[in-house]
């Protein structure tokens, strides 16, 4: 049974990924792999994902529902070319190129994530969206790019489904994000590892996605909490928009 989906704190959200794009660099240097920087672009385009998870919270869309799962495309598509018309059209044949794996693609397309998932509802939604990731992460990979971002929306808009808070990067849980992350890539779905390893990096990872939970990137909370920064609550918000799918 599905919970009362929570609203996203898309303000307080802009505040954390700032917070970690002006530290990146202290971030990047304790990393097992270093990660290219977050400029300005990377964060107006997560943040522009993070909006579509939240109006599709809001209309109660459920991505894993039959003809759904062109929602999966457009949050990748928002972190790699954000919502300008213009970008997306001069990135058409890498979107085309795209959506035609995450379709056809047997042995890493959404078929096998939405098969993983089936297999999986009565887990918890910690494992649920942790399982999710992985199976998304591993290799082959859901999408040609972009999968450690779109995984991290994908994750937000599971959690926050069931109203708990979303996975947002913050310079606390960066470290302990990024570096299972990197195990994660290197796995192949079809492999020993898979099998053997990643039931245990799937637990592990699902406990810490709850240790992490800050209901601070919540509107509807127990707590209604505000970040800030130098002391001044950021009022900043966002607007989602629907993009395009094709199914």
């Amino acid at each position: 049974m599905v919970k009362v989906a929570a609203r996203l704190n898309l303000s307080n959200i802009e505040v954390a990924l700032r917070i970690v794009q002006k530290r990146f660099g202290e971030i990047n240097a304790v990393l097992d792999c270093r990660r290219d920087s977050l400029d300005d672009v990377v964060i107006e385009r997560m943040l522009s994902g993070y909006a579509y998870v939240d109006q599709a919270l809001a209309e109660g869309i459920d991505f894993f529902a039959a003809g759904n799962t062109r929602h999966f495309l457009e949050l990748n598509a928002r972190v790699l070319c954000g919502t300008d018309a213009h970008e997306r059209l001069l990135h058409a044949s890498h979107l085309r190129a795209t959506e035609d794996r995450f379709y056809d693609d047997q042995r890493g397309g959404i078929r096998d994530l939405t098969e993983w998932y089936a297999m999986h509802r009565d887990e918890s939604v910690w494992k649920r969206a942790a399982g999710v990731y992985v199976r998304g992460l591993s290799r082959p990979q859901l999408f040609i790019e972009g999968n450690h971002r779109t995984g991290a929306l994908i994750m937000s808009y599971l959690l926050a489904r069931e109203g708990q808070p979303p996975f947002v990067l913050t310079i606390e849980n960066a470290r302990s994000f990024f570096n299972p992350s990197t195990v994660i890539t290197r796995t192949r779905k079809q492999s020993l590892a898979m099998l053997y390893q990643m039931p245990k990096i799937k637990r592990s990872f699902a406990e810490f996605l709850r240790r992490q939970a800050s209901p601070a990137f919540l509107l509807l909370s127990p707590q209604r909490e505000t970040i800030s920064v130098s002391g001044e609550e950021n009022r900043s918000g966002l607007h989602a928009a629907t993009g395009p799918g094709r199914r």
